[in-house]
Order: structure tokens, then sequence, then C-alpha cells
């Protein structure tokens, strides 16, 4: 049933006012063949939240400057706080992709300089949240998906209400950007992988953060 239902899809949705789904755009088996190179200098890890909560979905990051939760708050850095080492930098490949779905989806001249990357296990998921630290909302952020189905979840200015799902599947992209940059938004619970298929869901998130909000912290 999935597959007819990917098969029928438009390539290019737009979902909400500034959320749009490009079905089947990145090519996931070319893209993660960089994953292991990054891996070995950025090890996967699970991250805390200020209020000291242990974050379930592994995290590391790639390109100039990384994504860091831990009870200081969030924030970006160019270095790894676990190495000291600057994160390894992001696949040109990579890179490329996130500007031409940009491109697709409205927003010109889009360079990503930091791409979070996510991995999800079965029962996994990702709370309603915003992407506030960037220090400039007129970039989007675009998510490509890979790995496992998953159901990505838009709420509005709020998290009260019931979110709009959106199924995702590998090679999907989510656009978010314009009146939808700070919208709530997250994944609903991953459910278990059908026998034979991936065991797990790796998400891509690419952003291009101001730099001058970037904080470096011993």
């Amino acid at each position: 049933m999935d597959d007819l239902f990917q098969q029928q899809r438009p390539a290019v949705e737009a979902v909400l006012e500034g959320v749009t789904l490009l079905a089947g755009f990145a090519d996931a088996t070319s893209l993660l063949q960089a994953l292991p190179s990054i891996e070995a200098v950025a090890p996967f890890r699970n991250m805390v939240t200020p209020g000291g909560k242990p974050i379930g979905v592994a995290v590391t990051n790639c390109g100039t400057v990384g994504w860091v939760s831990d009870r200081r708050g969030y924030r970006y850095q160019r270095h790894d706080p676990e190495s000291g080492a600057l994160w390894p930098a992001m696949p040109v490949s990579w890179q490329s992709a996130a500007s031409e779905a940009a491109r697709i989806a409205g927003f010109e001249d889009f360079t990503a300089n930091a791409c979070l990357i996510n991995r999800y296990l079965p029962g996994n998921q990702m709370t309603a949240h915003q992407d506030k630290n960037e220090g400039d909302f007129g970039p989007p952020v675009i998510t490509i998906s890979t790995g496992l189905p998953a159901e990505f979840l838009v709420w509005g200015e709020s998290r009260s209400g019931r979110p709009t799902v959106i199924p995702v599947y590998e090679n999907d992209v989510i656009v978010m950007g314009g009146p939808a940059r700070l919208h709530y938004h997250g994944v609903r619970k991953l459910k278990p992988a059908a026998m034979g298929r991936n065991e797990h869901r790796i998400s891509l998130t690419f952003r291009q953060v101001d730099m001058s909000h970037v904080r470096e912290l011993d």
C-alpha cells in the first residue's frame, strides 16, 4: 500500500504555505556513502536538553558549525564538545542537494553551513519544537529523509491543536521557510521496520546559520 501511495504523489507539493514536500527528490544511497567518514570523526551521541533530559534520537553534525544541546542551552558552535575538534566538513553533494531543493521550493541562494544528522530507531520520536537558534530566519530549513518511513508533523506558531501530518519516505525532502519558518514541527514515534527493511531512519537537516550567533563554550 505504501509503495502505491508513493507512486501517486506529485513530485513537488505545497503542503502548507511555506512547507514544500519534494517526493523522491534525493538519492539517499549516494548521499549516505559519506556518512561513515563523518561518523568516524564525530560519532553519533545522545545529547541532553538544558533541563537535563536525555534526547532519545542520536545526533551528529557536519559543516562549519554544528548544533549542540546540553545543560548550558541550545546553540551552534564550530567545535565538537566531545572531542574539541572542528566538525567534519559538509560533503559537497549534500550541500548541492540542499541548495537545489531550496531553489525548487522558491528559496534562491540557500547555502547550508550546518547539517544536523539525526538517527531514529524504532520507538524514537521528535517532540514539537521550533528551529530558532540560527539567528537569521530568512533562509529555509531543509530535511532529507532516508531509511524507514516516518510521519513529519507541522503545527503553527504554537503547539496547540492537531498538527498537519506529512508521510515521508526515503529520498523525500521537506522544505520549511517563509511564513512556516518558525512553525512548531516534530516526528511521530517511528514504527518498527518490516522484515528485511532498513532498521532505522537517518534525516539530514540543513540550515544556514548566522555566524554572529555562534557561541563557543569551554
